[in-house]
C-alpha cells in the first residue's frame, strides 16, 4: 500500500537525463528526483567510469544506446523509452533543478496547464569554473526542457547541441536551472570538447547554407529558441574571422561580460572567441582553403553534455 500510495503521490512527469562518464555530475542531477517524478530514465552512451552504479543507487532506470549527435540521442530516448506520462523534463547530466525552480514545476503541473500549453522554458544559470556567469548575455538564457511528448520535434541536423520545438503555446517559469560541468573544472578536458565542436560546427554551417533555409525576421516576436535560429542565420552571413571578434567585443564589453571577474574573463575570450575562431578555420578547411591536415572528427566522440550554443 505504501508503495502505491508513493506512486500515486509522485509528479506526472518523466524525467530523462542523458549521460557519458558523469560520475562527478549526476548526483546533484539525480538527487531527490526519483521521490518526485513518476519515473527517472537515464540513456547512457557507454560510460566506464562510475555513471550506471550511481544512476542506479539513486532510482534511476538505465538504458544504454550508442552516441552519434545529442539530437539524435534524444529523439531515441523520447522515441524508445516506456514513457507514460504527458510531460518530460530533458536534462543533461551536468544540470539540476533549484528547489524553487522544483516547486514552481510541482505547482504548475498539479494545478492543471490548458491543452494549449505545450511546453515550459526555464532559465539556465551557467557556471563556469565555480563561478555563475551572469553577465554577457549569459543570463537570463530561457531553455525548453519540460514539454508535452506528443507534442515535441526536434532538428536531426544539428551536429553540434540539440533543441527541443513544440507544437503550442509555451510558458516561462521564474527560477533557475542549474548548468554546472564539473567534468570540465580541468581547462584541458573543456578545450579538447570545444575543439571537437568547433569541426561538427563548421559542417553544419556549411549543411546550412546549402539547404538553403531560411528564417523570417518574425522570429523575433517568437520564444527564445525561434529568436535563437534567426539570429545564428545572421550571425552565418557575416565575414569569417571578423564574426569572432565582434562577437567577443558584443559579449565582454556591451553585455558587461567583464564583470565576471577572472573566470568571466577566461569564459567568455575562449567561448565567445577562440572557439568561433576555431569554426571559421574549419569551414576554411572544409571548403579545401586550405586542405584538411587532419582526420574527420567522430560525433560520438563527443560527451553527452553539450552547452556550446545555448
Amino acid at each position: 500500500m505504501s508503495d502505491r500510495r508513493d506512486t500515486a503521490a509522485r509528479l506526472p512527469v518523466t524525467l530523462v537525463v542523458l549521460s557519458y562518464n558523469e560520475e562527478r555530475n549526476l548526483e546533484a542531477c539525480l538527487s531527490g528526483m526519483a521521490d518526485w517524478a513518476t519515473d527517472v530514465f537515464v540513456v547512457d552512451s557507454g560510460s566506464t567510469d562510475r555513471t550506471i552504479e550511481i544512476a542506479e543507487r539513486l532510482g534511476a532506470s538505465v538504458y544504454t544506446h550508442p552516441f552519434e549527435t545529442h539530437a539524435r540521442q534524444w529523439q531515441w530516448a523520447l522515441a524508445q523509452l516506456p514513457i507514460t506520462t504527458d510531460w518530460v523534463l530533458a536534462l543533461d547530466a551536468d544540470q539540476r533543478l533549484l528547489p524553487e525552480l522544483r516547486q514552481e514545476i510541482d505547482v504548475a503541473l498539479r494545478a492543471g496547464v490548458p491543452a494549449e500549453v505545450t511546453g515550459f522554458f526555464m532559465s539556465r544559470r551557467q557556471i563556469f569554473r565555480g563561478r555563475w556567469i551572469r553577465h554577457g548575455g549569459y543570463y537570463p538564457k530561457y531553455l525548453l526542457k519540460l514539454f508535452r511528448k506528443s507534442a515535441v520535434t526536434m532538428d536531426a541536423a544539428d551536429l553540434v547541441d540539440h533543441h527541443f520545438i513544440v507544437s503550442g503555446n509555451t510558458r516561462n517559469l521564474g527560477h533557475d536551472l542549474v548548468e554546472d560541468n564539473r567534468n570540465e573544472a580541468e581547462i584541458a578536458v573543456w578545450t579538447a570538447k570545444h575543439n571537437r565542436y568547433a569541426v561538427l560546427q563548421a559542417r553544419q554551417e556549411l549543411h546550412a547554407r546549402r539547404r538553403g533555409r531560411t528564417v523570417s525576421w518574425r522570429a523575433l516576436l517568437g520564444h527564445p529558441d525561434a529568436r535563437v535560429q534567426w539570429l545564428k542565420q545572421v550571425w552565418a552571413r557575416c565575414p569569417l574571422f571578423v564574426r569572432p571578434c565582434l562577437y567577443f567585443m558584443y559579449r565582454y564589453v556591451f553585455r558587461l561580460g567583464f564583470l565576471d571577474g577572472r573566470e568571466g574573463f577566461i569564459f567568455h575570450v575562449l567561448q565567445a572567441f577562440w572557439y568561433r575562431l576555431l569554426v571559421d578555420i574549419n569551414i576554411l578547411e572544409l571548403r579545401g582553403e586550405p586542405e584538411p591536415r587532419h582526420a574527420p572528427v567522430d560525433a560520438a566522440q563527443s560527451a553527452a553534455t553539450s552547452d556550446t550554443q545555448r
